[in-house]
């Protein structure tokens, strides 16, 4: 798997959620065909990947959690729906 840093791409984005969340930075990435969003605040950091055509597969999770946030699964939350998945873990 390969991330791309597309955060220059996603402005609205970015200045949205750093406008209206506690988070101090935001990146967006692109995981093959699954955006992934990174956000980070004083007391915790976030990772929402989503893909609009199917469901976030479990490789991609780990993938988020080991490289993104360079963490033990057993430290994060993981809030699944479809097509979307939030890891949190706080710091």
């Amino acid at each position: 798997m390969k991330l791309i840093d597309v955060t220059n791409s996603h402005s609205l984005l970015v200045s949205s959620q750093l406008e209206n969340t506690d988070a101090v930075f935001v990146k967006v990435f692109s995981l093959g065909p699954t955006t992934v969003i990174f956000s980070g605040a004083p007391t915790h950091e976030d990772v929402i990947l989503e893909n609009k055509k199917r469901n976030i597969k479990s490789t991609e999770i780990q993938y988020a959690i080991e490289h993104i946030l360079e963490a033990d699964p057993s430290e994060v939350e993981i809030f699944e729906a479809p097509h979307l998945v939030e890891i949190s873990i706080k710091r």
